[in-house]
């Protein structure tokens, strides 16, 4: 359990870690998770006094500020939860998507060693310039903005140095609460928290590697490079590494500044338009997606074109995939219950479900768009409806699926950010079509059915080899089953514990019974001092084993 964090270098941190739960009124999570008893037996006590958050804030609330106080590992936890529609509510949604980035940048003297140390040279001999104050700066990097000797203007992202020390060792202790709630919060073992946070430490570990970001933002370019409306800023590979990532600077008007777009006099309706176009085709037609459009990862040109920048967290989506999602949408509109439900349950990890159950609740949401014209359909509240329903079955979303339709939430408040009359369902209309049109065409089912040939030779080319071992085993006595079922080998741990403690006693009982018997028929001679000996040292092992048979049964059950 919660034992294993006993170590030094990571008990203050979780000190503060439930001390900040504590304060934002969570201390019952503390104590049932076991923090408070492994900081307790390591003299660190908890002050349980919390703050008025619990009655002036609701609990979304208070989580949203006690992640901001724990700082950027904790942030981009918050992030990551705020992409699973199917496991947290609404309003939890919408909560945790308030969290922010936003943290004091570093001094330049801090940053410029680790700099010298990427660039190989001074920032001065790499570039004509560069600017020592940064243009943004985030929990785990910051921007500034620089010049190449040929006048191109740049931008320097530059990880924080020591940050991959501090997020490591929060991931650390993130494995382990995560185990430790999942064994000893039954009503939390739904939420998946130790699915969620290795799916989070894979995800974080990739945005901390700039290299890697910039190999995604190049293959998304090649995706757009017949498309003169779609910007992504070109990497400078000579520059970049793992901690230092070069990419032309964008010269151009966020996404979430309406009056500066409209004294730019560019057009809301066809910027929302071509905004979701770039969107729905890095989902539905590429599959390699921008998994957080917010506006602030969107630029307008002063000339129309849209530009797209940080590419630290991207989602991946397989052509079977993009056809369920189109499949899934399309069953939501023409109200077929059963072909949505079937998607549900492919798309479900885990849990037991009542198929029949499921299917009727489908059937109850799927009515409520029963009658609606499109252009009244929402696809985020659609697909909010899908996820409601895996969630009340305490169903979980493959994570790829799961920042699809948060992708899909985002683009939607986008577009009437911009147009109060956007229409996503309009919109993504032709590009859901084509998906179903592209499965079953022609030149697709060629390949599918060479696939499944290919497959099935390749099956009765391997069967007899197969056949052959499979016989030589049985003739040889080499031929067995093997069945592992953990209850029932813990159960065994447990009988052989208690067999080995009555054993013990019954040894214990035999050395009180033969020292009294040596001890009364030495009785006071001294001519017997061996006996003596021998008596004496009957009862000392029988204290000893007596005592250890206790400590036994107290560690036995304090580890229950």
């Amino acid at each position: 359990m919660l034992d294993a964090l006993a170590g030094v270098r990571d008990l203050g941190r979780l000190q503060e870690i439930a001390s900040v739960f504590v304060r934002h009124g969570f201390g019952d999570l503390v104590r049932r998770s076991g923090m408070a008893g492994v900081l307790e037996r390591a003299g660190r006590l908890l002050h349980w006094e919390q703050t008025g958050h619990k009655e002036q804030l609701k609990p979304p609330q208070r989580l949203r500020r006690a992640l901001q106080e724990l700082g950027p590992t904790f942030v981009k936890l918050g992030q990551v939860l705020a992409t699973r529609v199917d496991l947290l509510p609404p309003e939890w949604i919408a909560e945790l998507s308030l969290l922010q980035n936003a943290v004091p940048a570093l001094p330049w003297e801090n940053v410029l060693p680790q700099l010298v140390k990427d660039l190989g040279v001074e920032p001065d001999v790499a570039f004509a310039r560069v600017e020592t104050v940064p243009v943004a700066a985030a929990s785990l990097a910051q921007a500034h903005r620089a010049w190449l000797h040929d006048g191109t203007a740049v931008i320097l992202k530059v990880r924080r140095p020591g940050i991959v020390d501090v997020v490591e060792a929060d991931l650390r202790l993130m494995v382990r609460l995560a185990e430790a709630v999942e064994s000893q919060l039954p009503d939390l073992r739904r939420y998946r928290p130790v699915e969620v946070v290795r799916q989070f430490r894979d995800s974080l570990r990739r945005e901390l590697d700039f290299a890697a970001e910039c190999r995604s933002a190049e293959r998304i370019a090649a995706n757009f490079a017949d498309d003169p409306g779609v910007v992504v800023p070109r990497v400078h590979w000579q520059w970049t590494s793992e901690r230092l990532n070069v990419q032309d600077f964008i010269d151009g008007i966020p996404a979430g500044d309406l009056a500066a777009v409209d004294a730019a006099g560019l057009d809301r309706v066809a910027l929302a338009r071509a905004g979701t176009g770039i969107v729905l085709k890095m989902v539905l037609e590429d599959g390699l997606f921008h998994a957080d459009p917010h506006p602030g990862n969107l630029f307008f040109l002063r000339d129309g074109r849209i530009a797209v920048i940080d590419f630290g967290m991207v989602g991946h989506l397989g052509e079977r995939r993009r056809l369920e999602m189109a499949r899934l949408l399309h069953g939501m509109v023409v109200q077929d219950a059963e072909a949505v439900a079937d998607i549900l349950l492919d798309w479900s990890i885990g849990g037991e479900v009542d198929e029949e159950r499921l299917e009727a609740d489908t059937a109850v949401v799927v009515d409520r768009y029963r009658g609606v014209p499109l252009k009244d359909l929402r696809m985020g509240t659609m697909l909010s409806d899908a996820a409601g329903l895996l969630r009340s079955h305490g169903l979980v979303l493959p994570p790829d699926l799961a920042l699809v339709i948060k992708t899909f939430l985002t683009l939607e408040g986008f577009g009437r950010q911009l147009d109060p009359d956007f229409e996503m369902s309009t919109e993504a209309r032709p590009w859901l079509e084509r998906v179903m049109r592209r499965r079953f065409a022609p030149s697709a089912l060629a390949r599918r059915g060479r696939r499944g040939l290919a497959g099935m030779l390749e099956l009765g080319t391997e069967l007899p080899r197969d056949l052959r071992r499979l016989i030589r085993a049985a003739r040889g006595g080499r031929l067995g089953a093997r069945i592992d079922i953990p209850t029932l080998e813990t159960f065994g741990d447990q009988v052989d514990r208690a067999a080995s403690r009555l054993t013990m006693g019954v040894i214990t009982a035999a050395l009180i019974i033969g020292s009294s018997i040596v001890m009364n028929s030495v009785g006071g001679g001294t001519g017997n001092r061996w006996l003596m000996a021998l008596g004496v040292g009957g009862f000392v092992g029988a204290a000893a084993v007596g005592v250890w048979i206790v400590y036994s049964i107290w560690k036995g059950a304090h580890r229950r």
